[in-house]
């Protein structure tokens, strides 16, 4: 079989995606013969497409699924969408739009109509990109959130939570979208620093002819919504004004100054304006002092007729603000305006629009008692938290935690299961018959045959939150055979953003209705952000395409690039090149321009050249000729023995590092220890030791331990690597139809032989060391050179002595009990080698390079020794880190010896 001489992601990505569909090797059914292994997939919006963020999340995913699956488990990793209630209805209304139609001219049937026909099109895309990616999901389990059984499991779950008295509606402040009419979660508001203006107004004193407080307010034009003015009690400015009330400019009504240390003295005049009605901490001061409300706000952000001024009845509140300022200036009431950077809240789902905190009657979940064993079982550790940090955060939020608003004001999603008669009583059923039912037992002297079922649907949030225990069908039948075997799930891995959103309420949901966690650890992803620390964002447009980066470094390459540098928690800085601005124009003309060089990635062509890397080796090991005389074809060298020794014992120590990498959550400190292996421990130097020498054959013993070895660093590779490590796989021996790397075991560890492995590196160390003297000289590495050991253990020479010869083209191999002087000298370990050389040495030279050498040592010693010195590391570190620690102490002290030796020599000589 001829082997291409580059490897070329396009010819083997898709070949080996649909071997692996055909063969069902990610479908997982319940099996008592194996343990448990499942993801459920953080849903992404039927909306999107993939994104950096989605890339790493679900590369992480893939990662422990794949290794999971090798390891003998049956491994479930649940897909799905979510119906993204704000987004969805909001793409929806766009599509109308385009097509001549207002929302508010058809009827919701109609709308539904649409938006299921949207879905269908467009909902399904970014699964399809998820293939690209090689996502090993069970996509026969795909769901979506708003599919008939999950929607039926949000609906009763509603129903129960009310009944239990949880659940309740009332009048609250809310963060409210004026453009998409509806609340918002607090995760759905994107604060922005935006330049603003400090208007101050001056407020009339109530009783006196010339007295005034002044007022400093981003907002003039919530002044009209006032009913306190509020000063710190400690604030001696305002004293005198305690107890008295004051006028507000325009609509002359009468407010109260009122004192509470919630105010900051420093902040603008030191008096604060309290609105109630339009903001969150106006809205708490007005419950304590019980001020009145008032809403002068529509739903789509113009003015009310209680604003009390006709002329601004019906237009936007920014026209307003404008218009008011002018106003308040020519009445007299505008002392000053200055210049003011603040944060100001845009809905995420219309990025043009500012959201409006306002008081609103919505549904609200009771979430003080149910929030309780959710916080109790992270405090624990039942479920844990990678980076463990997170827990701090979780617990801050958990132990304050307030009512959650699961309504919003639209028509694609959930509808809340109440319904009302015409005089405003409600039941809340499961549908239109159970409702009616109810109502007759709940209102016996009302005859009503018919209900209004209540416009609004829930929170997106509020199906998602079960999605661990839905996916698997466990609220309409909690004993099914896959709920009981696959949930608890093990591993959730999701961005930080939305750890309170919708980690902290599926735990929530998980001690409400399975009364266990829904999963065991939770793996936080720190948050992609570009060359300068912008987090990447559709709104920017400063996030590469995904696919064209694919097609560009192969779906491997973009993976392993990914992860290279991503610990766990911790941000990612993505090295593709957009200008240094934040207009959304300039980066779109920036990526439009053909003549940028967008996809280009330092890290993503590091993984691709580790791929390229892999594949030469590959091509390196096909290409050789085996040795088929009955009489030499069983025989090896003792070299090639060692070597193979060798590599197995490095082998199974680097296997420890991953296993103990894995354990702890650290994935890319796991990709990098595979990344070692591979590249250096087997193409650098196993593949160098045992390679046969130009033109000869190898030993078919040999071939066969190292064709198996390979196989082995493969197996280790592939849950980061699948498609590249799939082709080499099914290659690199014999194999039939329907066998896979995907489900091959996953290499198990054994003792390593850390004797074998220090010796290893010894003579790894002399041979780079001789290869850098002829470098630096500017010697042929064909010129052989003899070598002379200063050692106490000649054992590492007698195992590698050959292979040193080989690898570094030593003449010759011996030992001395002396120094020599006039020869150049290194140090490795406690050894000191020395190459005699027939020229005369350049003691200068060799005295500056020791010196060097020494300081170096020296710095080393004393970071070992504070690291050892640390209390709290020895004692929390594990042993064989401790341990490890010492032995590079001891080292280190040793070189410092011989280098101190040796700078006395060379300085006799001079």
């Amino acid at each position: 079989m001829e082997i291409a001489k580059t490897y070329d992601p396009k010819n083997v990505e898709d070949k080996w995606y649909q071997y692996w569909l055909e063969h069902k090797f990610f479908a997982a059914k319940p099996n008592p013969e194996k343990e448990p292994y499942c993801i459920v997939i953080p849903p992404p919006n039927v909306t999107g497409k993939l994104h950096m963020g989605h890339m790493l999340n679900n590369t992480i995913q893939d990662i422990l699924v794949r290794r999971a699956r090798m390891q003998g488990k049956e491994a479930c990793w649940v897909p799905g969408t979510d119906h993204a209630s704000i987004a969805t209805e909001a793409k929806v209304v766009g599509m109308l739009r385009e097509k001549g139609i207002d929302k508010k001219s058809i009827t919701r049937d109609e709308f539904l109509k649409y938006a299921w026909e949207w879905k269908e099109t467009y909902g399904g895309i970014i699964l399809e990109q998820l293939k690209k990616l090689g996502a090993s999901c069970d996509w026969d389990r795909t769901r979506f959130t708003m599919e008939p059984s999950l929607s039926e499991a949000v609906i009763d779950v509603f129903v129960d939570l009310y009944n239990k008295g949880k659940i309740y509606r009332a009048y609250r402040m809310v963060n409210w979208d004026p453009k998409g009419k509806t609340a918002l979660s607090d995760e759905e508001v994107i604060h922005k620093e935006s330049q603003s203006k400090l208007y101050y107004i001056k407020y009339p004193i109530a009783g006196s002819a010339s007295d005034f407080v002044t007022i400093a307010t981003t907002r003039p034009e919530t002044i009209l919504a006032d009913t306190a003015i509020c000063v710190n009690p400690n604030d001696e400015r305002y004293v005198h004004l305690h107890g008295k009330k004051v006028i507000v400019p325009f609509v002359n009504r009468e407010i109260p100054v009122i004192a509470d240390e919630y105010v900051t003295m420093d902040f603008g005049t030191g008096a604060l304006k309290v609105t109630p009605a339009h903001d969150l901490n106006d809205y708490e001061l007005g419950k304590k002092y019980d001020l009145p409300v008032i809403d002068i706000l529509n739903d789509d952000g113009t003015l009310n007729e209680r604003s009390g001024i006709a002329e601004y009845v019906g237009k936007d509140r920014f026209t307003i603000r404008k218009q008011i300022a002018k106003d308040l200036e020519a009445a007299g009431y505008l002392e000053k305006i200055e210049e003011y950077k603040s944060n100001v809240g845009y809905s995420e789902r219309n990025p043009d629009t500012v959201v409006e905190p306002k008081v609103s009657l919505q549904w609200w979940l009771k979430m003080d008692e149910l929030a309780k064993p959710a916080l109790e079982n992270v405090l624990n550790d039942t479920i844990q938290f990678h980076p463990a940090r997170f827990k701090n955060t979780y617990r801050n939020w958990m132990e304050n935690i307030q009512d959650w608003c699961i309504s919003r004001q639209l028509w694609w999603g959930q509808r809340i299961p109440a319904w009302y008669d015409k005089q405003g009583n409600f039941v809340v059923a499961k549908n239109n018959e159970e409702a009616l039912n109810l109502y007759k037992t709940q209102y016996p002297g009302l005859a009503v045959e018919e209900l209004s079922q209540d416009e609004d649907v829930l929170d997106t949030w509020f199906s998602s939150w079960l999605w661990p225990i839905s996916v698997f069908d466990g609220l309409k039948d909690p004993n099914n055979e896959d709920i009981q075997y696959f949930y608890p799930t093990n591993d959730l891995v999701t961005g930080p953003d939305i750890i309170f959103f919708w980690v902290a309420r599926m735990i929530v949901s998980g001690y409400e209705y399975r009364h266990e966690a829904p999963f065991k650890n939770v793996y936080f992803t720190g948050i992609i952000r570009d060359q300068y620390g912008r987090k990447m964002a559709k709104q920017l447009g400063n996030s590469p395409d995904p696919i064209a980066l694919m097609e560009r470094y192969g779906a491997d390459g973009v993976r392993t690039g990914l992860l290279f540098s991503s610990p766990a928690g911790n941000d990612l800085i993505f090295d593709t090149p957009v200008p240094k601005s934040n207009d959304p124009e300039v980066i779109a003309a920036f990526l439009a321009d053909k003549s940028n060089d967008v996809l280009a990635s330092k890290l993503c062509d590091q993984g691709s050249r580790f791929n390229n890397k892999i594949w030469n080796a590959f091509r390196l090991v096909k290409g050789w000729e085996l040795d088929n005389n009955v009489d030499s074809s069983l025989q090896a060298t003792a070299e090639d023995l060692i070597a193979i020794q060798w590599f197995k014992a490095r082998f199974n120590q680097k296997l420890a590092e991953i296993e103990g990498y894995f354990a702890d959550y650290r994935i890319s400190d796991a990709l990098l220890t595979v990344y070692n292996l591979a590249w250096d421990d087997f193409c650098s130097w196993y593949l160098e030791m045992i390679k046969p020498e130009f033109g000869q054959k190898i030993s078919s013993v040999v071939y066969k331990e190292t064709a198996e070895l390979f196989d082995q660093v493969l197996r280790v590779m592939h849950p980061f690597m699948p498609f590249v490590t799939e082709e080499i796989w099914q290659t690199l021996s014999e194999r039939k139809d329907g066998d896979s790397i995907c489900i091959a075991a996953y290499p198990k560890l054994e003792n390593a032989n850390n004797d074998i492995v220090e010796d290893g590196a010894i003579a790894q160390e002399i041979i780079s060391q001789i290869r850098n003297t002829r470098n630096n000289r500017g010697m042929s590495p064909k010129t052989s050179l003899p070598l002379v050991v200063r050692t106490q253990n000649q054992g590492a020479y007698t195992r590698f002595g050959k292979l040193i010869q080989k690898l570094a083209n030593v003449s010759e191999l011996t030992f001395t009990n002396t120094k020599i002087d006039g020869a150049l000298s290194f140090i490795v370990k406690t050894d000191e080698c020395f190459i005699p050389l027939e020229e005369e040495l350049d003691v200068e030279v060799e005295i500056e390079k020791a010196q060097k050498d020494l300081e170096y040592n020296q710095g080393f010693r004393e970071t070992t020794l504070k690291k050892l010195g640390n209390e709290r590391f020895v004692a929390n570190a594990k042993p064989e880190i401790v341990e490890t620690e010492r032995k590079k102490l001891a080292d280190a002290e040793a070189k410092i010896k011989a280098l101190e030796e040796r700078l006395e020599s060379l300085r006799k000589m001079k």
